[in-house]
């Protein structure tokens, strides 16, 4: 982390403000989703809103780390910081609230960046701040007044009329963020769902510690807390753990619980799905999309530009929001979820109540034949296409959908394992019991699910399947999609490349080649299993290849065979 405070806004600085955002949200993360009743209440703002930074972290990382690895002494400009920024948090925007996020970030930086200038003053900020809200309420088919737009526009105005504050970027944070603040306290009073649930909008309590974040990255000090209910009460430390009479809880009857533990407001109606997708598409497309999604539903953002858009709507009809985005350009990175029968967005008779299960795994999985060989085992499967990871709300409704006291959790992937965390801290606080245990490829988590015993105590169960994932190596044979520098060398696009336990190292031509010398380096360390899971594009001649390499060469091995599906990677190998 950059040292504060910072004197002008220049690349450090938004590196800074990024990290200390991203802290902050993680620590009012819980509090945030626990407020979360509008537009759904399905708990999952501060996730979204955490994730989405993280996401804009990550490519503001990547842009200093590229300047480090060059020759050249200088860094990035406060143009290229900023613009990552933006591209990042809109490539990983999540949920409503972050969608809109995403394009306050993107306001900010079409001013930051404006000429590239070495850094930005106090004036600079204020006119950042002031297109962020504008472009964010442009952005939004139906703004609503008493969401994070307002807390966004009162933020700007606060800033516009700072005083003395010329070339003093921590007087303009510190002013918009006392606007935001007072702006987020009388949200109640502007949306009666607020009202009745006694809690201010999730959205906007989000901004105000993102702008929280921006006056400590000037000042050096942690600016002042709010309170998470409807009430504006003492000032708190903002990263400490808000203590309303709050989130959720009911005010007189206000919210009741659905079956699946989401909280609901009696009377709400809307669209059953959420669909969010990434698009390319030019400007004209994109106008004429906005018309079709509004007809089609609510709840419609449509961040970007540049020819890339972030799309997100609620709809009844979700392929008819995909197709829409066909029409417009290329989708992807695709994201539908089901509200579910009973949440607040739903309509529809009760559901009668039905036992939840003692055990339950859940398991994030990279194709559709492992999709099916984990549910044949009794998991619970999120599907993780090539590209397109899944959100931690997908794994949230994945651990609702189980419906068991308790769950295993298995990521299969290490990237996700921050998703992976925020989704069990979310249903832990629906009364769930959860273990997430850090499996960082499928076929750790095929080791792990075959010795799970649901009859077992939950602590050893846990133990014996971490034990089992540990203990078992992994490895990928995939494709290189440009030149790079890796562990074995240089590749060029269109290498075989072979990685083990995350890092390459084999550089090959042949897929059956690769993949043989893989597994050697991996059984020259002993083994008793080979697990092999062919992707969509590797013939069944390799995997005849490598069991007869497994049994010529290797006495008491023994090898099991899958077929993954359109799963990314041509070959996923374990050996355990």
């Amino acid at each position: 982390m950059a040292q504060v405070p910072q004197t002008f806004f220049d690349a450090l600085a938004v590196r800074t403000w990024c990290g200390l955002a991203l802290e902050t949200l993680g620590r009012a993360r819980e509090e945030i989703d626990a407020i979360n009743v509008y537009p759904v209440a399905d708990g999952d703002t501060g996730t979204n809103l955490y994730l989405t930074v993280e996401s804009a972290v990550a490519a503001v990382e990547a842009v200093f780390a590229g300047h480090a690895a060059g020759s050249g002494p200088e860094g990035p400009t406060l143009a290229d910081a900023a613009r990552a920024m933006a591209h990042g948090a809109l490539i990983g925007a999540r949920g409503n609230s972050g969608t809109i996020l995403a394009q306050l970030l993107r306001g900010m930086a079409q001013v930051l960046a404006d000429d590239d200038p070495a850094h930005a003053d106090g004036q600079g900020l204020r006119l950042a701040l002031r297109q962020a809200a504008d472009s964010a309420r442009r952005a939004v088919a139906h703004p609503v007044e008493g969401t994070v737009l307002t807390v966004a526009s009162a933020a700007a105005d606060a800033a516009d009329a700072a005083d003395g504050a010329r070339g003093d970027c921590g007087t303009v944070a510190r002013a918009a963020y006392d606007g935001a603040r007072a702006a987020l306290a009388a949200t109640p009073g502007q949306l009666p769902v607020l009202e009745r649930a006694g809690v201010v909008d999730a959205g906007g309590r989000g901004l105000v510690a993102v702008l929280g974040a921006l006056v400590e990255t000037f000042t050096g000090e942690r600016a002042r807390g709010v309170a998470g209910s409807a009430g504006t009460g003492p000032s708190r430390d903002p990263h400490a753990r808000v203590e309303p009479a709050a989130g959720p809880v009911p005010v007189d009857g206000a919210l009741e619980e659905c079956a699946d533990g989401a909280a609901a407001v009696p009377g709400q109606e809307g669209p059953a799905f959420e669909v969010i997708y990434l698009l390319e598409a030019e400007d004209r497309a994109v106008e004429r999309l906005r018309e079709r999604l509004d007809a089609l539903g609510d709840s419609l953002v449509v961040v970007g530009g540049d020819g890339l858009w972030n799309v997100h709507v609620h709809v009844d009809d979700a392929g008819a929001a995909v197709e829409a985005g066909i029409e417009a350009g290329r989708p992807h990175r695709i994201r539908i979820t089901h509200f579910g029968a009973g949440d607040v967005h739903t309509t529809g008779a009760e559901r009668p109540p039905r036992e939840r299960a003692q055990r339950a795994v859940v398991a994030v999985v990279p194709g559709e034949g492992l999709a099916g060989l984990y549910t044949e085992a009794g998991a619970t499967t999120v599907l993780a296409r090539p590209g397109e990871p899944p959100a931690s709300g997908e794994l949230v409704q994945a651990v609702r959908r189980a419906h068991a006291r308790e769950v295993v959790l298995l990521p299969n992937d290490a990237d996700l394992r921050h998703t992976a965390a925020a989704a069990a801290e979310q249903v832990r606080t629906e009364g769930i019991r959860v273990a997430l245990i850090p499996t960082r490829s499928a076929v750790q988590g095929i080791a792990a699910l075959a010795v799970h015993e649901p009859d077992r105590r939950f602590d050893e169960d846990v133990v014996s399947m971490t034990s089992a994932a540990g203990a078992t190596r992994y490895a990928e044979v995939t494709v290189a999609e440009r030149q790079s520098w890796t562990m074995a060398g240089i590749c060029q696009a269109g290498d075989v490349l072979g990685l083990i336990d995350g890092d390459v190292a084999v550089i090959g031509s042949d897929v059956a080649q690769t993949a043989e010398t893989v597994l050697d380096r991996m059984l020259s360390a002993g083994g008793e299993m080979v697990t092999l899971v062919l992707g969509d594009a590797v013939p069944d001649a390799v995997a005849e290849h490598l069991e007869g390499r497994v049994r010529e060469g290797y006495l008491a091995v023994d090898t099991v065979v899958y077929r993954g599906g359109r799963q990314g990677a041509l070959l996923l190998i374990g050996v355990e």
